[in-house]
């Protein structure tokens, strides 16, 4: 009998056992792959201020430090934006495989139990709670809990059977595929963003350095709007911008684009990271939105278990505090990210043109909002959400 059990041991999951049990509660943390942290399935970035507000920084898992980024329009107009800004928006690339396991072995030491290659296949309720059924090395067995956190993943299957997510649209996932190549020859101080609807539909390519002439080289892509999967539209972007160097690793998978939904809760159980759709809608970085998640996820749990209330009523507190924490973020970015979405190619050149060469405390999405409606003065009602 558990107070709480997490599935899922990504940066969301990590944080809520590790919040949970430093708060004293009996924690299980199950992991259904064989070696936390893998694959890598982002690219890795995180600001400095989002990483340091939940753990000690610790230079083995950072493989790059950044002070700034550069954004290519359409016609490969250049937008530089310099340490004080993207500093605080990228600061780090990081090394996912030393991170996630970092941040498991944190769990472990504030005295939760970690299991890895533990599937978990679904729960059924029971009188005092939950009855979770995991299956490890072949072996099916039982564990009761309280409180059930799923940090599965974006189709998360404890979400789904709790009825709290529904299967995503193809407009509402991002469909994302990378290479990591070394040999690369970049400038290592800055992180690379390429705009275009034929280059990247929907979303966007990237480029961010990961130290000694290595780079994660990746694209994501809204299915909806892509005519190829994203894997080919990734090979077209690297001959376009004439990426050179060597293949060492490729991963693929998908992101929530979704916004802001409604709840993460329902009795018993709570969601977070991007099983809760807490990935940003216009970037698709989830990894410190995960780490907030999780900590609120285990601030909440360690309150009902001293209330001994796990009703949605009272686990609505978590989403009180996901919301308060990053929720307005994510219903503004959506906006802005259907908003972008309408706009062709001339106007994303003329957007950057506008704004190219610019120092970069002139630089915001404010600023970028306040130039677009200059020339388009009619946006003023679909964007009057942003400024309110």
């Amino acid at each position: 009998m558990f107070d709480v059990v997490v599935v899922g041991a990504g940066p969301a999951g990590s944080m809520a056992a590790k919040t949970a049990a430093e708060k004293g509660l009996s924690v299980l943390l199950v992991e259904k792959r064989q070696e936390i942290g893998t694959p890598v399935r982002c690219a890795e970035g995180i600001s400095k201020d989002s990483l340091s507000r939940f753990v000690e920084i610790d230079r083995k898992w950072i493989a790059a430090e950044v002070v700034g980024a550069k954004i290519y329009a359409p016609d490969m107009t250049e937008v530089v934006l310099a340490e004080e800004m993207a500093g605080n928006e990228v600061g780090f690339v990081l090394e996912r495989k030393i991170f996630d396991r970092h941040l498991a072995r944190l769990a472990a030491k504030a005295g939760a139990e970690v299991f890895v290659k533990t599937t978990a296949l679904g729960f059924e309720r029971t009188e005092g709670g939950l009855k979770v059924k995991l299956r490890r090395l072949g072996e099916d067995w039982e564990v009761e809990t309280k409180i059930l956190i799923g940090a599965d993943g974006v189709e998360s299957r404890i979400g789904r059977e709790a009825g709290i997510i529904k299967t995503l649209k193809m407009s509402e996932i991002e469909s994302c595929a990378q290479y990591l190549i070394s040999g690369i020859d970049i400038d290592e101080k800055y992180t690379y963003f390429y705009l275009g609807n034929d280059l990247a539909p929907g979303g966007y390519a990237w480029i961010f350095p990961k130290g000694d002439k290595s780079a994660n080289v990746g694209i994501g892509i809204l299915p909806s709007l892509a005519k190829m999967p994203a894997k080919q539209y990734l090979d077209r972007f690297i001959e376009k911008v004439g990426v050179r160097g060597k293949i060492v690793e490729f991963v693929a998978g998908a992101v929530p684009v979704y916004g802001e939904i409604s709840t993460a809760v329902t009795d018993n159980i709570m969601l977070c990271g991007d099983a809760a759709y807490h990935s940003d809608p216009i970037t698709g970085g989830g990894i410190a939105n995960a780490l907030a998640a999780g900590y609120h996820a285990g601030v909440v749990a360690a309150e009902a278990v001293e209330a001994k209330d796990y009703s949605a009523g009272f686990l609505r507190r978590y989403d009180e505090r996901w919301k308060s924490d990053f929720g307005l973020k994510l219903r503004r970015n959506k906006k802005l990210q259907e908003f972008f979405l309408k706009l062709d190619d001339a106007t994303l050149n003329r957007l950057a043109r506008s704004i190219s060469g610019k120092k970069i405390e002139e630089m915001s999405v404010q600023a970028i909002i306040m130039e677009l409606l200059k020339t388009n003065p009619s946006l003023i009602e679909v964007l009057k959400d942003f400024f309110s």
